[in-house]
């Protein structure tokens, strides 16, 4: 467990111990692992409460050290419980690698999205949260703030410092959204190759197995957007319910909440939208791609018909002159053989120009042109 006291000026780390409700100045952030929660749960809340003076209740206990948790947003008279299902990086990444060098693997970042959950409690002066040892996010949140450095003439080299437990809690909860925005270009791309699968004539597509997990990850990123979007509309909610504006400073600092509340539920409405428009272009590929079939089965039944219809009359002609009759037409001459074989070809070609005029045959280069 670490704990940051963030004022205007400075980030101190693991100072002298401090309960939040004793800071004259600025806030305090803890920072726990889920590690550190699971391995003695009890212990961890009695010394949050020593920190924060506040005791969380059993079921968000349960809640925090809960990896397969929802996202979701509760709410008590003494403190506020998120919980934000961000990515996992160094999965995303081994994916969007591998597809990198592989165009035509079947594995990418689509088959691969990993999520686990960020638990954020909102306690008076204190933000608590409770993450993976491993999050990217958290830990280049936790670099800014100790580089952070005051210039001489009041101006920074970096953004300004969080005003609040809530503003630090939004610009975590936007970089984690930001991992999900950059999905986009690996997952369209995926989308692209199986197009390009579903539609070419040269090879037969079969890797339906495959297609199939795609679009369950889709199913499943649109879940999950969707889990996010409510959570965070519910935290917008109790940000505009529970905030006084009493004065400038409190309504300048209420709507500073609401502008970032509102960036990051645009941002996860952006994924919600583009997980459901991939997901809408993954279904209409496989329609085009069986209304393909459709149309070259079509076109090799109508083939087939042609071939046999032409063959029908020379079918009949052979058939006719085949019985075993003593004296048949023709039979005797010399030129029936040549006759027969003459009115053979008239009938193929007035059956050929029927059908070209009646459209059962189509001129392929007319067609191409059209």
């Amino acid at each position: 467990m670490d704990i940051f006291h963030i004022d205007d000026c400075k980030v101190i780390l693991n100072g002298e111990a401090q309960a939040a409700h004793q800071i004259a100045d600025g806030f305090l952030w803890v920072d726990s692992t889920h590690d550190e929660v699971i391995a003695d749960p009890e212990k961890w809340r009695a010394r949050l409460e020593k920190i924060t003076g506040i005791q969380l209740y059993d079921f968000h206990l349960i809640d925090v050290v809960n990896l397969s948790h929802p996202s979701y947003f509760d709410s008590t008279q003494e403190y506020e419980l998120v919980v934000f299902r961000k990515l996992m990086l160094h999965n995303r990444a081994t994916a969007a690698g591998s597809s990198t060098a592989n165009a035509s693997s079947t594995a990418s970042a689509l088959n691969k999205l990993v999520t686990i959950p960020v638990s954020f409690l909102l306690m008076g002066c204190c933000l608590v949260t409770v993450r993976s040892c491993n999050s990217r996010t958290i830990e280049q949140a936790r670099t800014r703030l100790l580089n952070y450095k005051p210039k001489s003439d009041l101006t920074t080299n970096t953004s300004r410092l969080p005003a609040s437990p809530e503003d630090l809690m939004l610009r975590l909860l936007n970089s984690m959204v930001d991992q999900y925005l950059e999905l986009r270009q690996p997952l369209t791309l995926q989308l692209d190759r199986w197009q390009h699968a579903l539609l070419d004539p040269r090879r037969p597509f079969n890797n339906w197995l495959a297609l199939l997990d795609s679009r369950l990850e889709l199913r499943k990123l649109d879940n999950l957007c969707e889990e996010q979007h409510d959570a965070l509309q519910e935290l917008r909610d109790h940000i505009i319910d529970t905030h006084d504006v009493n004065d400038e400073a409190s309504s300048r600092s209420k709507d500073l909440l609401l502008v970032r509340a509102n960036d990051v539920i645009e941002h996860v409405t952006r994924v919600l939208n583009h997980a459901r428009r991939l997901e809408a272009t993954l279904e209409s590929a496989v329609q085009i791609h069986f209304a393909a079939m459709a149309h070259r089965t079509s076109e090799i039944m109508r083939t087939l018909t042609v071939i046999t219809a032409l063959f029908m009359p020379l079918t009949l002609i052979t058939g006719i002159f085949g019985m075993n009759f003593i004296e048949m037409p023709l039979l005797k001459d010399a030129l029936g053989f040549w006759f027969t074989m003459g009115m053979m070809l008239v009938v193929v070609i007035v059956l050929l120009v029927y059908f070209r005029r009646k459209r059962f045959i189509e001129d392929q280069g007319a067609a191409a042109n059209d």
